[in-house]
This record gives C-alpha cells, structure tokens and sequence, in this order.
C-alpha cells in the first residue's frame, strides 16, 4: 500500500520550487544544469523536465514552524530554501559517495555530468543556502543561519561516521543511533524550527519544534534504512538491497549485530570486503531479518513518532499547523517511496 501524502508536500513545492529556480538561476551555466537536473528542473540537455524533484519534506516543516509560531508560510521561505539547499547538497555528495547510480528513477547526476561536476554544485548550493537566509539579514535571518550552520555541521559529522562504518567491525546498534541523530536529525530538526525562528516565535516553542524535528529524523533515517534492504525499486527509486550490496551498517544491519550469537557472527563476516554478490545479498538480507533488525529497526521507528507527537503537545502551537505536523510525521513512518 501507498500512503497518500499530505497535502503540504505539495503546497511546499508550490511555493518554494520558483524561489529555488530564483536561486539557482544565479549560478553559472554548468552548474545551473547539473542542479537544474538533479532538482528535477531540466533533463540533461537543459530542456524543460516534469521529473519527482523530492519529497520536499524539509521545506513543508519549515513553512508548518512559521504557521504554528502564529506567523504566515511565507516568512519562513528564506529557511524553507535554504534547508533545501543544504539537503540537495548532501544528495549530490552522498551519491558520489555511495556511487549510487539511480535516484528519483534517473541517473544521477554524476553519472552523466561526472563526479567533479556533482561535487561542484554541491558545494554552490551549500553556499547559495547562506545567502538565501542572509540576503536581508534581520536579527532573525541571523539567527537562523547560524542554526543552519550548526545543523549542516552536525550533518556532515553524521555522514563522516556513516562512512566511517563500512570499514568498523564494532559498530553498536547505539552508535547507529548517534549517527542518525547526527545524519539526519539535525537537518530536520533545524528545518523543524527555522520557521519559528524566522517568525520570532517563543523560545518555548522553537525548543519544541527543534526537538520534533530530532525525533522525526530518526524516524525518517529508520524506515529510510529499512527501505534500502526491503524496498520496492519500483517505488524507491533505487536498487533492491542496495545498502547491503555496498555493506553499509544501517539501523536493521546494527540492531541484528547487536543482537550476537552464532548468526551475528555469520553476518558480520559477511560484510567486510568487496560490494557482496547477489547471492551474499539475498543470505545478508534474510539473517538481518531473523535477527530481528527489520522489527528492531520499525519499532525505532515508532518509537520515535510517538516522541513527535509528545513534543508536539508540550507547547502551545497553532492550529491547523500542530495537525499538519502530526499528519507528516505519521507519514513518514508509512512511506514507501
């Protein structure tokens, strides 16, 4: 089953795509092409393209913290730009890393435009992310880039230890935890709040939201990672099992090395090496399962979503905004795409 999403993904689009393209459109031709590409604007030739550009999860929170500090969607734009900048970086950078050669069902973008090209563009958007907070740089414009600065920091920390983790015989199901809060929390947390900040809201509240927006990272990161084993190609866009076949240590794969015994050793002399075969895949992905990493992993998962939700209630927020934010974290955790 495909769970419908929420109609502020779409609303986020609506209003944060032609501010990304003003954006974009600053940077030389090159460059323009290969983010224009990979944000789904153009095909590769430079033509007009309808591709998926993303879930466009990280905007719709921004533009929900400005609506729940009492403020308009629009007040937190710069933010919903920017952390789209900052999360389209990481992309462009994690798939030259990982050598991931599909995305959003095309090619990625170093593929057909290399791996300096990719890095390049990664590199401007981490740069045009600053400018967009900063072009009116109002006490609260400040201090939302300065919580972006930290947030990518941590991001890039995260992603360090996750690649740290292909080569580290002694990665704990606590230590994945970490890097996820890192990885991914911390860009979501900031997106969580960034609104908020940009609309003055209380201290209280942007506490709160920051604190939804860590625990939903997790969350996403968890069914993340349990769609990169169990994952439809057809619906994710990428590889079956493509996280296992390049022997990276996700939530399932940690929690079923945590688990020990005769069959944790048995995986966990699976994994060091070359990329496994498609038969190694098959036997990695079935002892991830017995060992439970595949229930551990979605009861992290739900875990985290009832820490939203809690979050969430601490606070007074407006309405529809608190609602909204509820029905996107619960859409996290059911997603399939």
């Amino acid at each position: 089953m495909i769970v419908t999403a929420p109609r502020v993904l779409e609303r986020a689009r609506e209003i944060v795509a032609p501010e990304l393209g003003r954006w974009t459109n600053r940077l030389s031709p090159p460059l323009r092409l290969v983010i224009g590409y990979h944000l789904g604007f153009v095909r590769p030739d430079g033509g007009p393209a309808s591709a998926n550009g993303g879930k466009s999860v990280r905007s719709a929170l921004a533009l929900l913290s400005a609506e729940a500090a009492g403020s308009s969607a629009e007040t937190a734009l710069p933010g919903a730009v920017a952390v789209e900048l900052v999360h389209n970086f990481s992309l462009l950078h994690d798939d030259v890393m990982d050598r991931d050669r599909e995305r959003r069902h095309r090619p990625t973008a170093w593929t057909l435009f290399g791996e300096p090209s990719a890095i390049l563009a990664g590199d401007a958007l981490l740069v045009l992310a600053q400018r967009a907070l900063l072009e009116e740089p109002s006490p609260a414009c400040v201090a939302a880039a300065e919580a972006l600065s930290e947030a990518t920091a941590r991001m890039i920390s995260g992603q360090a230890a996750d690649v740290s983790f292909v080569e580290d015989d002694s990665v704990s199901l606590e230590r994945c935890l970490r890097m996820m809060s890192d990885k991914t929390g911390a860009l979501l947390s900031c997106a969580a709040s960034i609104g908020a900040v940009l609309a003055g809201g209380s201290e209280d509240a942007v506490r709160a939201l920051a604190t939804y927006g860590s625990h939903l990272g997790v969350a996403f990161q968890s069914v993340d990672d349990l769609l990169g084993i169990w994952g439809d190609p057809e619906v994710t866009g990428k590889p079956a099992a493509n996280d296992l076949r390049e022997r990276k240590k996700s939530l399932p794969v940690a929690a079923a090395l945590d688990s020990g015994g005769p069959g944790a050793r048995k995986l966990r002399a699976l994994l060091p090496g070359d990329p496994l075969g498609e038969a190694e895949v098959a036997e990695a992905a079935a002892l991830v399962e017995h060992l439970g990493g595949q229930d551990r992993a979605r009861d992290i998962a739900e875990g985290e979503l009832a820490r939203c939700l809690k979050a969430l209630a601490r606070v007074p927020l407006a309405d529809p905004a608190r609602s909204e934010l509820a029905e996107l974290a619960r859409f996290v955790i059911e997603r399939e795409f």
